[in-house]
């Protein structure tokens, strides 16, 4: 009996040393899942507090102050829905499926669930799960479920041109979800601050990475160039800091704020370290783009149904090189002149100024037929109407832009530089560095020579 006794003492000292193992690793984040965490901040105490896996945190969906410091979620999340239900790409390229997704909530997700599935995401940034991800992803699967049925079917149409620019410069396929926290994938998207476009660019970026915008054409709201110089802005912000995190977040706040951030935190790299020093829309930014990664993943899981897109209408692209007003388009062709203002966002006033210069109009197949069979006639088609003699000087004025002609700096390329930085430094656009040196690419070597124009 004595022996018996003795073994029933052995096994519960065993069994309290092994809850205080497993107490002391998940205070390390190293759960029996061995599921990543990211750090958690007080707001008493700059120190990392790690999250316990299987804790429902408990957090204020309007005012985002959850667990310390107050954070403010991407302004997408609170895109009118109503407004891009509206749009011309849903009224005529979506059907909104009838779904009841109210069984979703009898069955509970853990926060060791929702961690194991960003760990499965197959991704190169970062995928951590902590409280301030856990609210954004709340948003989506709460107030924002119609918002996530849209974007779901409308990514159908902007996800392939994203994904080709992806590949040919070279940054993480995951970046395809940064439109979504930016713009709602809206390209006509303007922010408080004057951001535009899918990937709310401001002005003097745009400038920097070769949009042009002027009275009559902003370039911010052309899709497929606004991808391109987004993807080259997010490469150059990687190779400043050489972190996918950081470059993430100065894309939002710029390279200057993360890097005041850095220094007041003492050096650290880390987003989650320096998180307190960050504006607090950056806060909430890379919590956003994780949280619109995961929905867009595991959206099934929360019964939430897609929009679901019609056949693509068959587009084409044709050069402008005369002044065009959509209206001489429609009248003569019979075209929607919404559905050539979706097509062709850029152009400001339904105006191309082609005597200026080149552009390309995007229109469907069957209107590219009409014109090209019909193109002097749409172009002296109530001509005197639409480009009054009073006016046409003016608007080429306004409309032209300046081809950088200037002084001649030869500009030697030191290591660590990027078409970026030098973009910057001279405060002129990567696509004119480009262009005055002939590179098919933004690939430069170190003790070469550029010429650059100011």
């Amino acid at each position: 009996m004595k022996k018996i006794r003795t073994i029933i003492t052995i096994f519960a000292i065993l069994a309290t040393l092994h809850s205080c193992s497993l107490f002391k690793s998940a205070q390390k984040g190293e759960d029996a899942t061995n599921v990543e965490t990211a750090d958690l901040w007080t707001e008493t105490d700059n120190a990392p507090q790690t999250i316990v896996t299987n804790v429902r945190y408990e957090i204020d969906l309007d005012s985002m102050t959850g667990n310390g410091y107050t954070f403010e979620i991407p302004e997408s999340m609170n895109a009118d829905i109503d407004s891009l239900l509206n749009s011309w790409q849903a009224r005529n390229m979506l059907n909104k499926l009838d779904c009841d997704g109210s069984e979703w909530e009898s069955f509970p997700i853990t926060d060791t669930m929702y961690a194991k599935r960003l760990a499965a995401l197959p991704t190169i940034v970062r995928m951590p799960y902590n409280n301030m991800v856990r609210a954004c992803i709340d948003r989506y699967t709460k107030k924002g479920r119609s918002q996530v049925s849209y974007l779901l079917g409308i990514s159908e149409f902007y996800f392939p041109i994203i994904e080709e620019e992806i590949d040919r410069v070279g940054v993480p396929h995951e970046l395809k979800y940064l439109p979504i926290i930016e713009s709602a994938l809206n390209p006509k998207a303007t922010s408080r601050m004057g951001a535009k476009g899918l990937w709310q660019f401001m002005f003097t970026t745009g400038k920097l990475y070769g949009l042009k915008a002027n009275n009559y054409i902003d370039e911010r709201f052309d899709p497929s160039k606004a991808t391109t110089a987004a993807l080259l802005y997010l490469k150059d912000l990687y190779d400043m800091f050489q972190n996918w995190e950081l470059a993430i977040a100065a894309y939002n706040c710029g390279p200057g704020n993360v890097k005041k951030a850095i220094k007041r935190s003492g050096g650290s790299t880390d987003f989650w370290k320096i998180y307190p020093w960050l504006p607090r829309e950056t806060r909430g930014y890379l919590p956003g783009f994780i949280a619109a990664s995961y929905i867009m993943t595991y959206y099934e899981d929360h019964g939430i149904c897609p929009m679901e897109p019609e056949m693509p209408i068959a587009t084409d692209t044709i050069h402008i090189n005369k002044n065009l007003h959509f209206n001489q388009i429609v009248e003569v062709c019979g075209a929607d002149i919404e559905e050539i203002r979706t097509l062709n966002p850029q152009y400001l006033k339904d105006i191309i100024p082609g005597e200026n210069e080149t552009y390309i109009l995007r229109l469907t197949n069957n209107t590219i037929t009409k014109f090209v069979e019909n193109e002097d006639t749409v172009y002296k088609h109530n001509a005197d109407k639409y480009f009054p003699k009073a006016d046409i000087e003016k608007m080429l004025k306004e409309a032209k832009e300046n081809n950088g002609a200037g002084n001649l700096i030869r500009h030697k390329i030191k290591n660590g530089e990027t078409l970026g930085s030098i973009a910057l430094k001279y405060r002129v656009s990567v696509k004119k560095i480009m262009k005055w040196n002939n590179l098919r690419n933004s690939n430069i070597r170190a003790g070469k020579y550029l010429k650059i124009y100011k």
